[in-house]
Order: C-alpha cells, then sequence, then structure tokens
C-alpha cells in the first residue's frame, strides 16, 4: 500500500504533500529534520491521507494535488 499525505507545520501553518509507503515513518523523518523541504518548519502534524494500491496511483493523485489549489483545498475539507 501507497499513502498521499498532508501535513501542516505547527510553527507556520504551511501545508506539506507527499507520498509514502509508511505515513508514520514518513511523518517521524519530517519532524526529525531529514527532509530538505520541511526542516525548517518543524513541528509537523498529520492533515490526512489517503491509501492507493500502487505508487504510480498515489503519485498520480499527490501531483493532481499539487496541481490543482481548488482539488487540493476540497481534499483538506477546506
Amino acid at each position: 500500500m501507497f499513502f498521499v499525505y498532508a501535513i501542516q507545520s505547527k510553527s507556520c501553518d504551511r501545508i506539506y504533500i507527499g507520498q509514502s509507503e509508511c505515513v508514520t515513518r514518513r511523518l517521524e523523518e519530517h519532524n526529525a529534520g531529514q527532509v530538505p523541504s520541511t526542516k525548517y518548519d518543524r513541528p509537523w502534524a498529520l492533515l490526512r491521507f489517503e491509501e492507493f494500491n500502487t505508487r504510480s496511483e498515489a503519485r498520480w493523485f499527490e501531483r493532481q494535488l499539487k496541481q490543482s489549489r481548488g482539488r487540493r483545498l476540497r481534499w483538506l475539507g477546506k
């Protein structure tokens, strides 16, 4: 299984969207500063995730969310 997830910075309200095989491990990496694009906005909290059968499905959905602000906001429920 693969997941598309959204995390939010507790320090600046930034939202980051990514995909991974293990959401809990990936969140730990974000909070440990091991991800260059998110290390300065720690700590992070999980907002939402969605499960997919294949990595290609997860990547496609992640790309759709990153390309369309409206789609992203609907998915986040805002």
